[in-house]
């Protein structure tokens, strides 16, 4: 089971200049994909956690430094993004075509 917080709404109580936390949102068309999954993938592609998207298509991952990959998967389709994270608040967007 994941050890992140609920998704969405704000980060109070956490430490930004200790913690590497990446967060975003999923979209298609225009809209917040809901209930998508969001994988986070390490830089040789293993898994390493996942958690569904809120009603805003929002997630949020604690990850370490580094280079990460990220991967949604939902019935509207897939999207994928590299991001190398640094500590503090990293977000991005996954946009499905």
């Amino acid at each position: 089971m994941c050890g992140a917080p609920k998704q969405g709404g704000a980060l109070a109580g956490i430490d930004l200049s200790t913690q590497t936390v990446i967060q975003g949102s999923v979209w298609h068309d225009g809209a917040p994909v809901a209930g998508a999954y969001v994988r986070l993938l390490d830089s040789t592609d293993e898994f390493t956690a996942e958690v569904v998207t809120s009603p805003e298509g929002e997630f949020r991952f604690f990850a370490a430094p580094g280079d990460w990959k990220l991967r949604s998967l939902a019935p509207v389709g897939r999207a994928e993004r590299v991001l190398s994270a640094e500590v503090g608040l990293n977000e991005t967007t996954l946009a499905i075509a």
